[in-house]
């Protein structure tokens, strides 16, 4: 049915590689020429994994390439510092003060806490516009009312429950409301690739919409842990490279993982260093394959396509971020509301309208791409979006509003905060702890690591983001805060 790693395909791909402003919005098409939208988003993939923003030990020629052919962002940064609510700020377009889901809150049964019926998403904006909408890959929003065909999507095909997602050789995805067996997979063998499977159905979408305007939301699994990969012609580059350590577990595909698929452990990886480049660098080819299919058929000029990560590095299953410098020498990791945590690689492009080679410092965050998309297509924006349109930055036009103040919130781990306003970075942990942290303050303009905690120094301005932490959330019955 499936061919089990499209290893000639990937090994091809691998190695090729407007009007003017009026109230304050930036017109580029007319209503019969509005153009495609393909976000991709990574999993766990760190601000300095991809060769454009510094990685040396790992090759992502194809992402390079696109950095080259548009802008790349410096101080992009996602809406959470873990998958559930960072998706869930990129479709809701607010932050995690406002957003319905901020955790990655589990059900006892195969899912997460659903996104709620209520909440207006990008995938919705777009089909008032006249635009098919699909989604491919890791959802992690519920089911139910959480659903994506019930949050926007015509289709989606992956997986709903990001548990299931630790996995990539499971035994069957979701295809909408059906699940579709994967061939030779039963907890016990791996024979079919998840991720190899999704994607020919993201190519495949693509292929079919060419000739009416299409939303595409591509979240990959890759490279978020398990450690795993199809011994094929990427794997080679890697095995052996790195002088490895060994991630030794218990839990091992058998025919027994089936019926608890919320364990924490991940089998166990000889080469997890080997593997963790291998994961990055078919992420890399997927992204290669999305752009070539685009400009075989013929749609590249009217395609806008966006890149970016869910969150910064994880740990996890033998994974060393340290060892890469994933985080390109920010503090913390996934789960951080440090640098390291939050900070996203950025890059767009969109042939004859977005400068090539670009670079930009605009400070942005998961929040502002709704309002771009619906500034881009002159759909209407709701008005309890936190984000801001970054429309005028991508086209080099206009003027661009900037944000008072960034906001996380992150409500485990004895509960977390931060805020970014201007160059001011403050960081509050264990703030539901017995023995609460007190609020750290950085200059990022000249202390990018956040290693100089200079609170002390700025009694008012710790003040004042102590305030500004107070009034930036409402409560929420899921995920109460204080």
């Amino acid at each position: 049915m499936y061919s089990t790693h499209l290893i000639a395909l990937l090994s091809l791909i691998l190695f090729s590689c407007g009007k003017e402003k009026k109230d304050n919005k930036v017109e580029v098409v007319a209503k019969n020429q509005k153009p495609n939208i393909i976000y991709i988003l990574a999993d766990d993939l760190g601000y300095g994994d991809l060769g454009c923003y510094g990685q040396e030990k790992i090759e992502t020629p194809n992402l390079d390439r696109l950095a080259s052919r548009g802008i790349k962002f410096t101080q992009h940064y996602s809406g959470a510092a873990v998958c559930a609510p960072a998706r869930s700020s990129l479709l809701t377009g607010q932050h995690t003060g406002h957003t319905p889901i901020r955790g990655n809150r589990e059900l006892n049964q195969e899912g997460q806490v659903p996104l709620p019926a209520a909440s207006i998403t990008i995938p919705e904006l777009l089909k008032k516009e006249g635009y098919a909408t699909a989604a491919f890959g890791k959802w992690g929003l519920g089911f139910n009312e959480g659903d994506p065909n019930n949050q926007g999507f015509d289709e989606f095909f992956g997986y709903n429950c990001q548990r299931l997602a630790h996995r990539y050789y499971p035994p069957y995805l979701n295809h909408n409301q059906e699940q579709v067996t994967l061939p030779g997979n039963d907890w016990t063998h791996k024979n079919t690739y998840a991720p190899d499977v999704i994607q020919q159905k993201t190519l495949g979408f693509i292929e079919s919409n060419k000739d009416n305007p299409f939303f595409l939301y591509v979240p990959l699994v890759l490279p978020h842990a398990e450690l795993i990969s199809p011994n094929d012609s990427i794997y080679a580059k890697y095995k052996g490279k790195f002088e490895e350590i060994p991630y030794t577990s218990e839990d091992k595909y058998a025919s027994d993982y089936g019926p608890d698929i919320i364990k924490k452990r991940y089998s166990p990886q000889d080469q997890p260093y080997a593997t963790y480049a291998t994961m990055v660098t078919r992420l890399d080819a997927y992204v290669g394959q999305i752009v070539e299919k685009v400009e075989d058929m013929g749609i590249a000029e009217n395609t806008i396509i966006m890149f970016a990560s869910d969150n910064g590095p994880h740990n996890a299953g033998g994974a060393n971020p340290v060892f890469f410098n994933s985080a390109a020498g920010l503090r913390g990791i996934k789960r951080d509301l440090y640098e390291g945590g939050i900070r996203s690689p950025f890059i767009v492009i969109w042939p004859n309208h977005i400068k090539e080679g670009t670079v930009s410092n605009h400070v942005s965050a998961f929040w502002d791409v709704m309002p771009t998309l619906t500034d881009l297509v002159g759909a209407e924006e709701p008005t309890n979006s936190d984000g801001i349109s970054m429309l005028p930055t991508l086209l080099g036009k206009g003027n661009q509003k900037e944000h008072d103040y960034l906001y996380w919130e992150f409500n485990v781990k004895g509960g977390r905060k931060a805020i970014r306003k201007g160059n001011w970075k403050a960081v509050w942990y264990n703030i539901n702890k017995k023995q609460q942290g007190e609020i750290e303050l950085y200059n990022l303009d000249e202390d990018m690591s956040e290693s100089n905690d200079i609170a002390e120094k700025h009694p008012e301005l710790v003040e004042e983001f102590r305030n500004l932490m107070k009034i930036s959330s409402t409560s929420s019955k899921l995920f109460p805060f204080e």
